[in-house]
């Protein structure tokens, strides 16, 4: 397990600075990226699905609800600002990790996006590119316990409602697009 471990320390370490670079030297190309690899898991959701059940046009309800919950959050958050500086309290940080751990669970649900909504993604890149703990801690606690339970909630609708959970998720991939969309 060292080695695995190891790795995933040093290649956290080593692209969250790329990335942290990339993202504030060149943001609107780095942004382009990121919805073009968005757009390129969708087929792929499509094909998962194709795999268990057959399509059925109201399925396509599930993902134009889950787009517009996806927009609303966007319109939200450019509406609210939950902090202006780099202070957060512990508890919104574990929080934020237990948000995020439904980006890290769910497919196609990005935990990028859930930070940027509750605008900790910067302070995020800028912590784990410097190891900052007293950020990364709470965050980490937040993650593992949402892990556990999105991995549950997540399970128990893959094995009810397979078909409408994919296209639910394909509604939120499809939203996370409208974060990241650059306003030059």
């Amino acid at each position: 397990m060292f080695p695995i471990v190891s790795g995933i320390i040093i290649g956290i370490i080593i692209f969250g600075n790329i990335l942290k670079y990339l993202f504030f030297a060149y943001p609107v190309q780095i942004k382009y990226v990121f919805i073009g690899l968005i757009l390129g898991s969708i087929p792929k959701l499509i094909k998962d699905v194709q795999k268990k059940s057959d399509f059925k046009p109201y399925y396509l309800v599930f993902t134009f609800l889950s787009l517009a919950v996806a927009i609303f959050l966007v319109i939200l958050e450019k509406k609210i600002s939950i902090s202006s500086s780099n202070e957060y309290s512990f508890l919104f940080l574990i929080i934020s990790g237990f948000a995020m751990s439904a980006g890290v669970i769910i497919p196609g649900v990005s935990s990028t996006l859930i930070l940027m909504l509750l605008g900790v993604y910067e302070s995020y890149l800028f912590s784990v590119s410097t190891i900052y703990l007293p950020f990364l801690i709470p965050l980490c606690i937040g993650l593992f316990i949402g892990a556990i339970v999105f991995m549950k909630i997540t399970q128990y609708l893959l094995d009810k409602f397979y078909a409408q959970t994919f296209f639910v998720i394909i509604g939120f991939t499809l939203g996370s697009i409208f974060v990241l969309y650059p306003r030059i």
